[in-house]
């Protein structure tokens, strides 16, 4: 298993970018305890999702917002539910937590 993290480096209600070994970006993300990754592209425009570095969430830390287009994600999901790609969701990466405190691509 490839270790991405430790669960202290995603603070609740915020997120992290990580390269992964194929040269792209996904991210971590914590909502109530629980652990969401996503491949860091919006499906749009296949652009990455944050402006400035590890800035994926809109400013009430709600959703997952595409610093290009606006457009919202739930986070528990990666479905948009606002913008130019409505309907449309993120690419979900598998993760497991283990007792470790690490974070693990599934």
């Amino acid at each position: 298993m490839i270790k991405i993290c430790m669960t202290e480096d995603v603070p609740e209600r915020e997120a992290r970018a990580f390269d992964t070994e194929s040269g792209d970006t996904m991210f971590v993300t914590q909502r109530d305890g629980i652990f969401y990754a996503y491949q860091n592209l919006c499906p749009h425009l296949q652009t990455e999702l944050e402006f400035l570095e590890n800035q994926f969430l809109d400013q009430d830390r709600e959703y997952i917002e595409c610093s290009t287009h606006g457009a919202l994600f739930v986070v528990e999901t990666g479905e948009c539910i606002a913008g130019p790609c409505m309907g449309e969701s993120l690419q979900a990466i598998k993760i497991k937590v283990h007792s470790d405190g690490g974070i693990y691509l599934d």
